[in-house]
């Protein structure tokens, strides 16, 4: 409801939480109206939300979340994520904050509860090792 009534602003702001809570409910085609009355509005660096491989995730994470609860669920911490990844550990660390939000979890231990109980696309996760599904 929050975001048909924002969606009505000539706000930029009002139509960018419009088109960030639509994005988060899936709602395409009208999310798609609010990026055409943004650009009409001359915006720039307008979110085009999710990605189709993020949406078909059932608990809406990207492929590299994918990839680094993967590497939790083997008991790595964030610095060892980061080496293996080549990424800094505070990216590590918002990336894990970002996957224990979308599961629902509170631990590293639960996402991993979560993830293999959720049998997770992307991933399989067989005897503690990341086997990339095919």
């Amino acid at each position: 409801m929050e975001a048909l009534a924002l969606a009505d602003s000539d706000d930029e702001s009002d139509l960018r939480r419009s088109l960030r809570l639509l994005n988060r409910l899936g709602a395409r085609p009208m999310a798609r109206r609010v990026v055409n009355r943004l650009r009409n509005l001359g915006a720039a660096r307008i979110d085009r939300g999710p990605r189709p491989q993020t949406l078909r995730n059932p608990a809406g994470l990207t492929a590299r979340q994918l990839e680094i609860l993967g590497l939790v669920t083997t008991g790595l911490g964030n610095a060892d994520i980061a080496r293996h990844l080549v990424i800094s550990p505070k990216t590590v660390d918002h990336h894990v904050s970002a996957i224990l939000r979308k599961l629902g979890v509170s631990s590293r231990a639960a996402a991993a509860d979560a993830a293999r109980r959720l049998r997770l696309p992307d991933q399989a996760l067989q005897d503690g090792e990341i086997v990339a599904a095919r």
